[in-house]
């Protein structure tokens, strides 16, 4: 739910603030807030466990900065449905990464949700069912970020059965932080105009929707699979929209309310269904382990 609701909270402070240096100062936020609650974990932090949590930092600053900079171009209930592809996308990282086998059911709901994530991302054509010189650059951009948090989730999953979960999100969190503040002015024309609304969608996203919600799902991944995980994802596109609806009136339209329904669909399919279970603590032998979350 507060992941959910940060789209439209996130959606609002962009009016006030560009989207790499709203990341850099709630995620330092976030950062400073753990260090205070965590410090004694981190008197006993390791060199594995700063990799892990390295490895997992990458790609939450990576989905991080696709995801709020495409918002500034597409709505927040679309992003939220898009972004919430990552949880179909775990089995098939496993499956790519790890050589994990899908089950018939979990392919079936991946399909599902490409199949919805065609309907929403791309616009229909005068002359067929797909425009694709027209699609939205926003849209590209959070489906980019899904597939980091897809891999955010796979190697937290990992991690967090190794190391202390109060490591693990202090780090995550904390890595992604510094990554982010020299970003903001390499990518982007930095700018920030101090409001109420900005400093409490700041305070809300560092505490509610950064701090706490990765605490909780570095604690829980010690005992639920990834791709278990996943599944609690799939209400966040639901309580975004829902949010988004209520303060903004958003509607979805015909095209990318049936694209939403079958991305739901898919990931419940997919997680209900399905069966995929974790890889071992073995890295992979190749992709991802060379940017080394």
């Amino acid at each position: 739910m507060i992941w959910g609701c940060s789209f439209v909270v996130n959606k609002m402070a962009l009016q006030f603030v560009s989207p790499l240096l709203f990341n850099a100062v709630r995620l330092t936020l976030a950062t400073v807030v753990l260090v205070v609650f965590y410090r004694r974990n981190l008197a006993q932090l390791t060199v594995p466990a700063f990799r892990a949590g390295a490895v997992v930092g990458f790609f939450l600053f990576l989905g991080y900065e696709l995801q709020t900079t495409g918002l500034q171009l597409t709505t927040p209930s679309k992003s939220a449905f898009l972004t919430g592809i990552s949880a179909v996308l775990v089995p098939v990282v496993l499956l790519v990464f790890w050589k994990t086998h899908i089950r018939p059911w979990r392919a079936a709901g991946i399909a599902a949700a490409l199949a919805g994530l065609f309907l929403m991302a791309i616009p229909p054509g005068s002359r067929g069912i797909a425009d694709f010189a027209h699609v939205n650059a926003g849209d590209l951009l959070t489906i980019g970020g899904a597939f980091a948090f897809a891999f955010q989730i796979v190697f937290l999953g990992r991690a967090a059965q190794r190391f202390p979960f109060e490591q693990m999100a202090v780090l995550q969190i904390g890595v992604a932080a510094v990554l982010m503040l020299p970003s903001a002015p390499l990518l982007e024309h930095p700018h920030l105009q101090p409001t109420p609304t900005l400093g409490m969608a700041i305070l809300f996203t560092g505490i509610f929707s950064t701090a706490i919600a990765f605490s909780v799902q570095a604690w829980a991944q010690q005992f639920t699979p990834a791709t278990h995980a996943a599944l609690i994802f799939t209400l966040e596109p639901v309580f975004a929209w829902l949010a988004s609806f209520v303060l903004f009136r958003e509607r979805l339209g015909m095209r990318g309310g049936a694209g939403a329904l079958l991305i739901l669909a898919g990931v419940l399919v997919s997680e209900l269904l399905g069966n995929v279970s974790l890889p071992d603590d073995k890295p992979p032998e190749s992709g991802p382990s060379g940017a080394s979350r």
